[in-house]
C-alpha cells in the first residue's frame, strides 16, 4: 500500500469520525435541550434578549438548526448574528431553569419572558403565579451558577 492510499484512507477515517461524533453531539443535545417539537426556548429569539433586553417571539421564517435544535428569530439580522456566534446567545443549561438546575439538579420548565442576562450569558426561569425562580436565583447567585454548571456538566454527557 502506498504513502498516498494510507493518507487518504486516514482522510476518509477522520471524516467519518467526526462525522458520527456530530451526530453524537446531535443526539445528545437532543435529548438534553428544552425543546417542545425540536424548538428551542419556546420559539423565543435568543438573540433579542441581548438585542433588546426582553422576551421576543421568533418566526419561523427566520430559523436556524444548530447541532439538532432549532432556533426562531424576530428578524433576518437576529438570525446573523446567531448564526455568526450562536455559543454567545444560547441559553444555559439547555434552555432549562437555571435556578432549578443549581438548587437540584433537575431539568425543570421555563417561562421564556423570565430571564436574566449575567456575564455575558442568558439564564432562563421557571415562573408561575405562586413562585418565580428568579428572585430565589438572585438570593444566591454566585453559589447556585456553580452548582448548575457542575450539575449540567453532569446531565450533559
Amino acid at each position: 500500500m502506498s504513502l498516498k492510499t494510507i493518507k487518504i484512507i486516514a482522510k476518509v477515517f477522520g471524516l467519518v469520525l467526526l462525522c458520527n461524533l456530530s451526530f453524537a453531539q446531535e443526539a445528545l443535545r437532543s435529548k438534553q435541550f428544552n425543546l417542545e417539537s425540536g424548538i428551542a426556548i419556546q420559539g423565543y429569539d435568543p438573540v433579542a434578549y441581548f438585542s433588546e433586553n426582553k422576551a421576543v417571539k421568533g418566526n419561523k421564517q427566520f430559523s436556524a438548526v444548530v447541532g439538532g435544535v432549532t432556533y426562531l428569530f424576530a428578524s433576518s439580522s437576529n438570525l446573523d448574528l446567531f448564526l455568526k456566534n450562536y455559543i454567545k446567545y444560547e441559553p444555559q443549561y439547555g434552555g432549562w431553569c437555571a435556578y432549578a438546575m443549581g438548587a437540584n439538579g433537575e431539568k425543570v420548565a421555563i417561562d421564556p419572558e423570565t430571564f436574566k442576562i449575567a456575564n455575558g450569558r442568558l439564564y432562563l426561569f421557571y415562573h408561575s403565579w405562586t413562585n418565580n425562580t428568579l428572585i430565589k436565583w438572585n438570593d444566591n447567585e454566585n453559589t447556585l451558577r456553580i452548582k448548575a454548571d457542575n450539575n449540567w456538566q453532569t446531565i450533559y454527557q
